[in-house]
């Protein structure tokens, strides 16, 4: 197996430790932030030793490349951008935190998706279509490294998507300012250029994305085993099991135990560090 080793420090004398602990027969260079050990078997201690360094690490076959994928389908709020949207938009009504602290709940898996996105959209009630606007402009911004990860992916060929539970407002401007093949999200209910406090339509939770990605999949006539996702809340796994590499980016606990690998310290293009890429 590769070992595949990611930090934004990494030293030496780490590597050096790793290669050893994992018998690994050569290290490699991937990025200033990756390298690859290889030939490099599972063994005690690299989980402990990598957490002490602030490392992240992945057993990944030689074998699989990027292009072996067709399709990488990512999570927004938390992964794909930097922000929960729907907090910065409770902070324009100053509720924040009231919204924030349903928000948490629900991405360690301790409140359903759907019960959380009716209330948390119920106390946005009033609120002038234009601060959505407002918040798009100000407010949003992407994660580390994900331009080159969706730059790299499109090179080796990959269709990409981003799933949210949260809004159409957000998920569009997105698609359109990174080029995205497809998104999916939530509408909200606007009358008089005002929220109504309402989702329109059938809710995207937990197991709406599943099924959306699904579609995608059948429309592109993917196997599961071409396909990445991305996510980092509890209602991102039923849409992680959808796939054949599942990723846990900066996410809760359940959703790491729960993922193909985890993702803590790097940017998104720790993602496409994991395989070969010619």
């Amino acid at each position: 197996m590769n070992l595949i080793i990611q930090g934004l420090e990494i030293n030496n004398s780490d590597l050096r430790d790793l290669a050893k602990l994992s018998q690994a027969d050569g290290i490699e260079r991937i990025t200033g932030q990756a390298f690859r050990l290889t030939k490099a078997n599972v063994s005690e201690g690299i989980t402990e030793h990598c957490a002490q360094a602030e490392l992240d690490f992945a057993f990944v076959s030689p074998d699989i490349k990027l292009s072996d994928f067709k399709l990488i389908a990512m999570d927004m709020d938390s992964t794909l951008l930097a922000i929960e949207s729907i907090d910065e938009i409770a902070d324009m009504l100053n509720i924040k935190a009231q919204v924030a602290e349903i928000t948490q709940q629900t991405m360690q898996g301790k409140m359903n998706f759907e019960e959380s996105l009716v209330r948390r959209t119920a106390l946005l009630q009033g609120l002038h279509q234009d601060a959505l606007q407002r918040v798009y402009d100000e407010r949003v911004k992407l994660n580390p490294g994900a331009e080159i990860m969706l730059q790299k992916a499109k090179r080796a060929g990959l269709k990409t998507m981003v799933i949210s539970g949260g809004f159409t407002f957000f998920t569009e401007r997105i698609k359109a300012k990174l080029g995205l093949d497809f998104a999916a999200a939530n509408v909200l209910d606007i009358h008089d250029n005002k929220l109504t406090g309402q989702v329109r339509g059938e809710i995207i939770g937990r197991q709406g994305k599943a099924q959306v990605l699904r579609q995608v999949c059948e429309a592109l006539n993917l196997k599961r085993e071409q396909v990445i996702t991305v996510g980092d809340g509890a209602n991102d796994m039923d849409m992680m099991s959808e796939s054949g590499v599942s990723i846990a980016y900066h996410a809760k606990p359940i959703v790491q135990n729960h993922a193909t690998y985890s993702i803590n310290y790097v940017g998104l293009d720790g993602i496409t560090n994991l395989f070969q890429q010619n």
